[in-house]
């Protein structure tokens, strides 16, 4: 898998090409929703590779159609992986297209308008997460603040070996949670430089939540948006 490390300690950029080419895709303002999700599921697949390359092998003997060998299969107990709540929903099928007995948690957050803290909602995750490897997952690290609460609240359920893979990041966002969590890597497509006056990460591609399931930027009830 293509990849470069950030400056940025921790961080790698996943620059295989047909990571950057679906990146694109999600940029462009004219990806209708339903493209949207099938590229987010598609590079969130790819991200996950990057992400999981150091998930442990053994040897079991095997036998094909023509010889018996020793082939390589997954040990230990399979990832946690945990969307935030609502737009790492799109990311998460990807996700178990490559690793289907992965478990689910759910995660949800959302950003309080006037001082963009993350407030937690709804949580729900294996009761032997502290035994497994997890992954968390949300399109948009803007602010920072959905992941940095995210990864409290999961090293507070006693989560140990933590991965964070986002679409796309901003740097202010990257480097917070690199400093609140300077234990958990995290892997994207794209890393922009600024954040604009709204915490939109510019370039960016907007709110993925929104382009996701076609919500049209319209807020939720309590005036929150996805990408924090």
């Amino acid at each position: 898998m293509h990849a470069s490390r950030d400056e940025i300690a921790g961080l790698t950029i996943v620059t295989h090409p047909l990571v950057q080419h679906r990146l694109t895709q999600l940029r462009d303002r004219g990806t209708p929703p339903e493209r949207f999700r099938a590229e987010l599921r598609s590079v969130a697949a790819l991200l996950g590779a990057a992400a999981f390359a150091d998930l442990p092998l053994a040897l079991q003997p095997i036998h094909t159609p023509i010889a018996t060998m020793n082939a390589p299969v997954l040990v230990g107990a399979p990832p946690v992986i945990v969307p935030v709540l609502r737009a790492g929903l799109a990311m998460a099928d990807g996700l178990l297209d490559l690793l289907p007995e992965a478990a689910i948690a759910h995660l949800g957050l959302y950003r309080d308008p006037a001082t963009l803290a993350a407030i937690e909602y709804y949580f729900k995750a294996p009761a032997d997460i502290a035994d497994r490897p997890v992954m968390l997952v949300d399109p948009m690290l803007a602010t920072g603040n959905s992941a940095i609460a995210a990864l409290d609240r999961l090293k507070a359920a006693g989560a140990r070996d933590l991965r964070f893979v986002c679409l796309l990041a901003a740097r202010p966002g990257a480097a917070a949670v690199r400093t609140a969590h300077p234990d958990v890597p995290i892997w994207t497509a794209g890393l922009d430089p600024l954040l604009d006056g709204q915490s939109y990460i510019v370039p960016g591609l907007g709110d993925a939540g929104d382009r996701a399931f076609g919500t049209s930027h319209i807020e939720d009830a309590q005036g929150s948006r996805d990408g924090a």
